[in-house]
């Protein structure tokens, strides 16, 4: 299984590495990032809704999805607590109080580049769990992933630049990310194609509920931090609906 999947871990690694570079050299403004995470959290929540769903429903394993859905929000939640706030949130507080960036003692980005290292984990997670359900649902969430991985990067690179950090730095913190993305993704690979029955379904119901968790107390928070406008409404819609369409094509 993970030598079908290794292929499709090149598209959320290009998306990562593709953030870092373009902060590097020309940070967005805050506006444009509100606009992704929009477009973000509907491709995401399409992902959710259009694949991993109907497959847990089709495993009707009720315990396991209780079990599994709660160890989903409890993750999510206890990683909130550990690193104080969400990734975004994180970036925007390093790049607001302005942290000198060079030090490697540096608490404010140190602990920025630790809470994204965590959700990178995470998120390559979830590309195994997406694979388990089947290649096309596997293909549907690396996708809505690698949009997710390229806010994340983007916002978190742009914060180190604004704190002062080289683009040494900054594109060397982006590798390290991009590294961590493809670890996660290669051990939940492993972990889902040794599960079947019961086991899968509370893979599969971990993977709902954390995905749903990154769209309404990640993106979408996150997103509404910054004056809402029609457009940036408009394209949580339009990424809803550009992954609904391309599972269609599939």
């Amino acid at each position: 299984m993970l030598g079908d999947v290794l292929p499709f871990l090149a598209i959320p690694a290009v998306a990562a590495v593709l953030g870092g570079v373009v902060a590097a050299f020309r940070p967005p403004g805050r506006r444009l990032q509100s606009v992704i995470q929009h477009f973000a959290g509907g491709v995401v929540f399409a992902a959710v809704a259009g694949e991993l769903l109907p497959e847990l429903m089709y495993e009707a394993a009720a315990v396991p999805t209780v079990l599994g859905f709660a160890a989903g929000v409890g993750l999510m939640l206890g990683v909130k607590k550990l690193t104080g706030g969400g990734p975004a949130e994180r970036a925007e507080g390093v790049a607001a109080e302005g942290v000198a960036a060079e030090g490697a003692d540096d608490d404010g980005t140190r602990g920025l580049v630790t809470t994204v290292a965590i959700d990178m984990v995470i998120d390559g997670l979830l590309v195994g769990v997406g694979f388990a359900a089947g290649a096309e649902a596997g293909l549907v969430v690396t996708i809505a992933l690698s949009l997710e991985v390229l806010f994340l990067v983007l916002a978190t690179a742009a914060a180190l630049v604004g704190a002062g950090a080289s683009r040494g730095r900054v594109l060397a913190t982006t590798a390290g990310l991009t590294a961590l993305l493809l670890a996660g993704a290669v051990a939940g690979t492993l972990a889902a194609g040794a599960l079947s029955g019961g086991a899968l379904a509370g893979l599969l119901a971990f993977g709902v509920a954390a995905l749903l968790y990154l769209v309404t107390e990640e993106l979408l928070v996150e997103a509404h931090e910054t004056e809402d406008t029609p457009l940036a409404t408009a394209t949580f819609f339009a990424g809803f609906l550009a992954l609904l369409l391309l599972e269609m094509a599939l």
